[in-house]
Order: structure tokens, then sequence, then C-alpha cells
């Protein structure tokens, strides 16, 4: 099997609500991580965002612990890589702060990437591709047959002028989640994407009217939902919180969700059963800081691998 990951990668500087602070590698690692260690030797996983030049080297090298990540597609640019700090009151509350947000990655970039088992867009910035890229990735993938997972992640989120992030809607939502096979984001996120302030109910009858077949909202240690289209009739699927270990972090936790499911739709072809696995592997990552103890995800990983596709 062979999945492409869209998203910009992110240095985190994480200042913990005890007081402590951890920096580690953020954004579309976790994804990248997460796919890793769930997928078998015989998958392979095709990254494509850009790196600053200077921060290139070395995480090209950390990518090597990864035999089935293939890194052709990660491209160098011009300048930093995208850090966010991020300030937690609590668990649940905190400030982000991006700064240096990188480009959006451009379609020439991705179109090698296309024919792929599935494709993951997960928008770690919210500046990750244009609409009009993601038009294009959708008309391609159709052909191609591809299945598209959109975490809508900090689509939400709009840019201050001291680089902190704030809520807003997102005027072309409809456009964003049309013709998906699957969108997911947080409660807060479902709770503000619509100007019309739609209730979750509502948001997945109108998702899922759009020819996209999963909604998921996910609501950290309380589980999630999801709304699946089963044959024209919505199927709503409540899955409760993982508690098996203390949450320690839960920053990337929305990241591992999402990559957790595409590794399980991709050989279960069930949307409710990957469901309840990214539930339970999200929860494993609340237990860890950052995305140190990230490779502990093997302890989940999908043993059924079929025949690697060609590569693009």
């Amino acid at each position: 099997m062979t999945i492409t990951v869209i998203g910009h990668l992110c240095l985190d500087v994480i200042h913990h609500a005890d007081g402590t602070e951890s920096e580690s590698y953020g954004g579309i690692f976790f994804s990248l991580a997460t796919l890793a260690n769930l997928l078998g030797p015989r998958d392979t996983i095709y990254p494509v965002f850009g790196v600053g030049k200077d921060d290139y080297p070395a995480f090209i090298e950390r990518l090597q612990a990864y035999p089935n990540i293939d890194t052709a597609g990660i491209f160098k640019f011009n300048g930093p890589t995208n850090q966010v700090s991020l300030y937690y009151r609590d668990k649940r509350e905190r400030t982000e702060c991006s700064r240096n947000i990188s480009e959006p990655i451009p379609l020439k970039k991705i179109r090698p990437y296309i024919e792929s088992n599935m494709i993951l867009i997960n928008m770690i910035s919210g500046m990750d591709i244009t609409l009009e890229t993601l038009d294009e990735i959708r008309m391609d993938a159709r052909e191609s047959h591809t299945p598209i997972y959109v975490d809508i992640h900090s689509l939400t989120l709009g840019v201050n002028a001291d680089d902190t992030r704030f809520h807003r809607p997102v005027e072309l939502w409809r456009r964003w989640l049309f013709m998906l096979h699957g969108a997911q984001m947080n409660e807060e996120e479902a709770a503000i994407i619509s100007a019309e302030k739609l209730s979750e109910e509502n948001l997945g009858k109108h998702t899922l009217a759009l020819n996209t077949n999963v909604l998921i909202i996910t609501r950290g240690e309380r589980g999630c939902t999801a709304y699946i289209d089963e044959k024209k009739h919505i199927h709503h699927v409540d899955i409760e919180g993982i508690h098996d270990a203390p949450a320690a972090d839960p920053t990337g936790c929305g990241d591992v969700f999402a990559a957790a499911y595409c590794a399980h739709y991709l050989s279960s072809k069930d949307s409710t059963e990957s469901a309840r696995f990214a539930n339970t592997v999200a929860a494993r990552k609340a237990s860890m800081i950052g995305s140190s103890d990230i490779d502990a995800l093997a302890a989940f990983r999908i043993s059924k691998s079929s025949p690697k596709a060609p590569a693009p």
C-alpha cells in the first residue's frame, strides 16, 4: 500500500502547564511517524512538503529511521522552517503562536504522488495548500479513485499581528469539504468553521451532502463522533475516550488520529473501525511529551500489508 502525506512541518516549542518546556518536530511529522510505525515494511509513505534549507539535512536524517518513508517529495527552501510555540494553561486550553509560516505547497510538487492508494492532507498551518490546489488534487484523484482524507486542523485559524492564532469561520468551507473520503476536525473547529454556526449534527448532514463519505469530530479525552454516509443514510457513531494511560501532552493527537485512521482504512476499508482504531492510538499519544516517544506507537502496527504499489 502507498499513502501520500501533504502538510507543513513545524518545529514545536511546547510550554507545558506545569512550567516545563520541550522541543520536538511537530506538524506533519506526527502524521509521518505514526504512519511509519503503524504500516509495514512493504508499504510506502510519500511525504510532500518543504523544509528550510538549514533544517533539511537533520530532518532527512531523522526520517532515515523509517525505511518505509520515501523522502523524494520533500524539498528544501530558502528561509527558516515554520516554528510553532504552544503555551498550555491546562490540558485543553492553549495559546498558539506561528512564526515563519511556509508558503503553500505547489501543485507541481504534489502531482507526481497523486496516484497513491490514499492521500492524507493535514492543514497544519492552515496555509499548507490553496483551495485551488485541493480542487486539482480532487480532480486527479477522482480519475484514479484515490480516497482523500483532510484534517481541517488550522484552516479555522487566523493570524494576529503578534503571530498568535485565533479561531474564525472559513468562508468557503463547503468547497474545502467537497468530494472527500473523509474530513476531520475537533469540536472547537466544528463550532466555528461555519459562519452559520451549524450544530454538529447539521454540519454532519451538510458535509455528507457534499459527496464526502465521513465527517469525524474529535473530543480529546472524551473520544470522537463519526458521521458516516451509508447508502445515502447518515450513520452516527459516538466512540468513547480511552483512559489507559495518564494524559501528559495533547500536542499532535489530532495529527496522530488522522494518520491512524488512514493506516487502518487502507487495509480495512471500514470507516467505523478505522475511527475506533484512531481513537485508541491518539489516546496513547496523549501519554507522550511532544513527538519524543512516538515510536512506541509501533505497538499498534497493522500486521496485514499488501504488496507495494509502483512508485510515482
